[in-house]
């Protein structure tokens, strides 16, 4: 009875428009508050915001926060987009395939999957409808190519993860690298799909030498050193993912500034910024440790193993089922959110099941993906959107496709966890 009013007061708190941070800490006191008395709960507040950011690998955070926003600044994205382009832009179709591949750069130095919309927003959306491609699948490349950074590494949701689960963040990373691979073609085959499906939605592109091809490459400088300074350093051992973050945040900064890009005021909007998200993140974490204390005290975890252990499924089909779960959670809620709030339930009654945690982290995230562009949240269709003023509608029909393709990732990912598990183990 306790437990259905914690979780009531918490949908109802969402459904409402409560922020997240405080539906998870109100609704998690108030269910505190009827298990136990006023000295449990008010001893729980006022160590709950302290112990719930007190760990060390917090710092990747912001630090790789920071560097998203000088990778903003210096205007890398518009120069992978640009190079991508003419390698692949002649082929039908080639400018959205383009923005796949400039999504993933995007992502393999940045880590935010908002500020990869955004970015590829006000960059290779405009260069597609000038083209004459179809608005609904420019905005669907565009969307679901900006949900990478969720994956690729250094991605702030892996990290969160790691954080969140006590389990080694660099190989939460290093996992991401070939299903963010993976996912990238899945995009490209998408849009190949699409475009011989329908040819009137994209047109085909301008022819390039091999000379202009090559010389291209000298944009992609600036992204390879940033992409050794992170993911190359952390898969070598050289340094912990809280070093590489702040080597990468460093290494960003002197690129803004060799472009010329960094004035003043755009260096303190990027620290502004930088405070805002980091502050949102550890708000909703301390929101979400109050409600786990909830969850804890009401013995939610151990009752939820017991009842899956005596499941007839094989593990398996458990396995899909709380994946879907993951996938409709996506459909209104925030993956911050989502991760703080479900992982401390549901990754023991993984490890219970036999599966590997590196393994499960990088396949929620790929789950997570999907709900960055389903309705009714879709953050990445409304920021394109936002970014562009094209139809929210217009852009959810072209994710659609993006939709049933991520599902046969996931798939694949399931039936073949040494496509995740490989290359960390080999760390």
């Amino acid at each position: 009875m306790v437990i259905a009013l914690g979780l009531g007061l918490l949908v109802f708190f969402l459904v409402i428009g409560f922020p997240v941070a405080l539906a998870m800490g109100v609704s998690g006191a108030i269910g505190l508050w009827v298990l136990g008395n006023d000295i449990i709960l008010f001893s729980i507040l006022r160590t709950s915001p302290l112990s719930s950011v007190n760990n060390y690998e917090i710092i990747t955070i912001p630090l790789f926060i920071l560097m998203a926003e000088f990778v903003i600044v210096s205007g890398i994205a518009r120069d992978l987009f640009q190079s991508a382009s003419i390698w692949v832009g002649r082929v039908r179709g080639g400018l959205a395939m383009a923005t796949a591949l400039a999504g993933a750069g995007f992502a393999a130095i940045s880590g935010s999957s908002t500020a990869a919309a955004a970015t590829l927003a006000s960059t290779s959306l405009p260069a597609m409808i000038e083209k004459g491609y179809d608005p609904k699948v420019a905005g669907g490349a565009v969307a679901i190519s900006g949900t990478l950074a969720m994956l690729i590494p250094p991605s702030i949701a892996l990290i969160l993860f790691g954080v969140i689960a006590n389990i080694p963040v660099g190989k939460l990373l290093i996992g991401g690298v070939v299903p963010g691979i993976l996912v990238t073609v899945t995009i490209i085959l998408t849009i190949a799909v699409i475009v011989t499906l329908d040819p009137k939605a994209a047109p085909k592109g301008s022819s390039y030498s091999l000379r202009e091809k090559i010389y291209s490459l000298k944009n992609t400088g600036p992204m390879l050193l940033l992409l050794f300074a992170v993911t190359g350093l952390i898969y070598t051992g050289i340094a912990t993912p809280t070093e590489s973050a702040g080597i990468g945040a460093f290494f960003a900064f002197l690129i803004a500034l060799h472009k010329r890009s960094l004035s003043f005021f755009k260096l303190a909007q990027a620290l502004l910024n930088t405070v805002h998200t980091t502050a949102m993140i550890l708000f909703i974490m301390v929101g979400a440790q109050i409600f786990g204390y909830f969850l804890t005290v009401s013995r939610v975890t151990n009752t939820l193993v017991n009842w899956i252990d005596m499941l007839p499924l094989p593990a398996l089909a458990i396995m899909a089922i709380i994946l879907l779960g993951y996938i409709i959670l996506g459909f209104f809620m925030d993956q911050v959110a989502i991760l703080i709030l479900t992982v401390p339930i549901i990754l023991p009654v993984v490890i219970s099941l036999g599966f590997d945690p590196v393994w499960f982290g990088v396949v929620v995230i790929v789950a997570a993906e999907v709900g960055m562009i389903t309705p009714p949240m879709g953050m990445n269709v409304f920021i394109v959107a936002r970014y562009t003023g094209r139809p929210i509608g217009e852009i959810f029909r072209g994710v659609a496709p993006h939709f049933y393709a991520h599902i046969l990732v996931i798939a694949i990912l399931t039936l073949f966890p040494s496509l995740v598990l490989w290359l960390p183990n080999s760390m």
